[in-house]
């Protein structure tokens, strides 16, 4: 064990792996006095996982990333490990890490990957550095790094509202349904998607979800960035068309795009169908 004046740290090598999530419906109700706006949707976590490393070390510095895999879009925005270990620090003695990222998930795709490498980076320092921090306080500094980011600190299925911040655990069943994700390569910036928004009240309550048929919510549920997103870019509205052609239940553009999703109750595979671009497929 290595001893400093505040925090014993755990001198082990750590790995964990980051969910990706995808939106059951997604409702813009309001634009708030921040420039942010107030959102009701339904988070749902996926098994496509990031891969991330943290290796304690005595190196002067701070903390080394090192990443891989899917490359991330250079478009000057801090990633949000890195943010993540910058505002633990300014409260709290750190050591040194080394740490690796293994990008598996898309970025700009909907899928919250960034948010949760962020979420999972407080969480594992603060058990390398024993901080014994509650997962209340973790969820205060996830809304630092971003407003998707509270939601993976407790990684359960949650009906989420205001900028993302506010959660309440919702119980939706999709055990044994086949999932496919499909992503086009699209970047789509998160101001560019709100920028286009037209906030209007919801027409259905996700938080009524257990009373739908997963056959119902074709006609109930909706995500609201898919009309401007369609209108732009009319290859993911024929990825939503083709996994309805393909026998989907319910299929859905995830977050503010590019990603799209479609839930089955058979196995199927879709690869050769969507063979440009990036395809997940699991069972739920």
């Amino acid at each position: 064990m290595i001893e400093d004046s505040k925090a014993t740290v755990i001198s082990i090598e750590m790995i964990r792996f980051p969910k990706a999530k995808i939106n059951i419906g997604l409702n813009v109700v309001s634009k708030r006095e921040d420039g942010y706006h107030n959102i009701e949707s339904i988070f749902y976590p996926i098994p496509l996982c990031d891969v991330l490393e943290l290796i304690p070390t005595e190196k002067k510095g701070e903390l080394s990333l090192q990443t891989v895999g899917i490359e991330l879009p250079n478009d000057g925005v801090e990633n949000l490990c890195s943010k993540a270990y910058r505002i633990l620090k300014n409260d709290f003695e750190l050591p040194s890490i080394d740490a690796a990222l293994l990008k598996n998930i898309p970025s700009g795709a909907g899928l919250g990957g960034g948010s949760s490498d962020g979420a999972e980076m407080l969480k594992m320092l603060n058990e390398i550095a024993t901080l014994n921090l509650s997962d209340k306080k973790l969820t205060e500094y996830a809304v630092m790094l971003g407003s998707d980011c509270p939601f993976f600190i407790q990684d359960k299925t949650a009906f989420v509202h205001g900028r993302g911040e506010n959660m309440k655990e919702i119980i939706v069943d999709l055990e044994g349904l086949y999932f496919v994700i499909i992503n086009p390569g699209i970047h789509v910036p998160t101001s560019v998607a709100y920028s286009k928004i037209k906030v209007k009240k919801p027409e259905f309550d996700l938080r009524e979800i257990g009373k739908l048929q997963i056959t119902d919510w074709k006609n109930k549920i909706r995500n609201d960035f898919e009309d401007s997103i369609f209108s732009t870019h009319s290859s993911i509205s024929e990825i939503k068309s083709e996994l309805y052609t393909s026998g989907a239940l319910y299929a859905s553009m995830t977050g503010s795009g590019s990603s799209v999703y479609g839930l089955f109750e058979n196995e199927l595979d879709l690869r050769e169908k969507f063979n440009k671009y990036f395809v997940f497929q699991s069972w739920l």
